[in-house]
């Protein structure tokens, strides 16, 4: 056997364990791509998304499209090769990022649900409350169970969306309210909540336990509000986190308003909302601008924050538009219903 050839018999069984080793040994980073895009508008089970009552929601005559926006990312914990990062690296449509920049390295996927799921609550409640404040509407500020920990104290006590009243004789206004209440006493004695649900007062009673070096009931409470209109969002348990709040706020203000906001053409977007109507910035604007543009969007509102990251993303002929309010947003989509070639907030402008 030639030099050359025992070269060849050795050289080619190390590349192929490098090969298969690279492809089994994870890295530490997580891969953005795409996700779906829902319209907040349409119907699910044969029932509208958006469920009113106390007030007309005008579902006869609206052919509006609102798209919320999302990506599909890594779980915590989950493993990716170094052709999975790559690839996304060099995807215009997808993107890579270190692991610890999206998630605590303590963080499993359970807790990681969780987190997703009370922030979409509390987006939602925000969104409907900016909305209805957009309609005149006066609200009253709340405390609500936004999640329960199962097999926690509070386990079979509580329910998701009980309000709470008071804590030991002390009205809550505040959700930081609970957390001093519980760390005050010792673990296994009783406090005592008054709480409504479903319009009816009731007592509970929960006795602390220490976990961790901390002592915890197992609820999540977080600021709600006592709204004058009964609303409801129906989107899948699958899609969590707070980035879709803009476009349910945009949503319900169409569903309860006459008429069609958007004149029929698809719109599609993302960004945090708070009490103030303030958009706020999200994570993967890039996969955001290709998923909606993918599913047909004619215009795109991207919060102020991520202006720039926007305009590297390939969207084609979808119009991007700058906002950083929601009276804002509302105001680009109604230029753009008149007018498609209208001026609008400019990502260019503001990047």
């Amino acid at each position: 056997m030639t030099r050359r050839s025992l070269a060849i018999v050795i050289s080619v069984p190390l590349m192929v364990g490098l090969w298969i080793a690279a492809a089994l040994v994870p890295v530490p980073y997580v891969t953005l791509q795409p996700g779906v895009t829902v319209d907040v508008l349409s119907e699910v089970g044969g029932q509208e998304r958006i469920q009113v009552n106390g007030a007309r929601a005008y579902y006869e005559d609206d052919q509006s499209q609102i798209r919320m926006t999302t990506v599909s990312v890594t779980r915590p914990r989950d493993k990716v090769s170094i052709f999975a990062a790559l690839k996304a690296w060099v995807d215009d449509a997808e993107s890579v990022e270190p692991y610890g920049a999206v998630y605590d390295d303590e963080q499993t996927p359970e807790q990681s649900d969780v987190e997703s799921e009370v922030s979409m609550l509390t987006s939602q409640d925000t969104a409907i409350a900016v909305a209805l404040r957009e309609l005149d509407y006066e609200l009253t500020p709340t405390v609500e169970v936004y999640q329960v920990t199962e097999d926690a104290p509070a386990d079979g006590v509580f329910k998701v969306r009980d309000r709470i009243l008071s804590v030991d004789g002390e009205q809550v206004t505040q959700p930081q309210q609970i957390v001093d209440a519980v760390k005050a006493v010792d673990a296994g004695t009783e406090l005592e909540f008054v709480v409504l649900r479903g319009g009816e007062r009731k007592r509970l009673t929960v006795a602390p336990e220490k976990q961790d070096g901390r002592t915890l009931i197992g609820i999540w409470p977080g600021s709600g509000f006592v709204f004058p209109v009964d609303v409801t969002i129906n989107i899948s348990p699958d899609i969590g986190g707070p980035s879709a709040g803009l476009m349910f706020s945009l949503a319900i203000y169409d569903t309860l308003t006459p008429g069609s906001l958007t004149g029929g053409r698809p719109v599609a977007g993302t960004g945090t909302i708070d009490i103030e109507g303030r958009v706020g910035g999200i994570g993967g604007i890039q996969q955001k601008v290709v998923g909606a543009r993918d599913s047909g969007a004619q215009l795109f509102l991207v919060p102020a924050a991520n202006c720039e990251d926007a305009l590297a993303a390939p969207n084609g002929d979808m119009r991007l538009a700058r906002v950083e309010t929601m009276k804002q947003a509302r105001k680009a989509i109604e230029d753009f219903a008149a007018d498609p070639d209208a001026s609008l907030p400019s990502c260019a402008d503001g990047a």
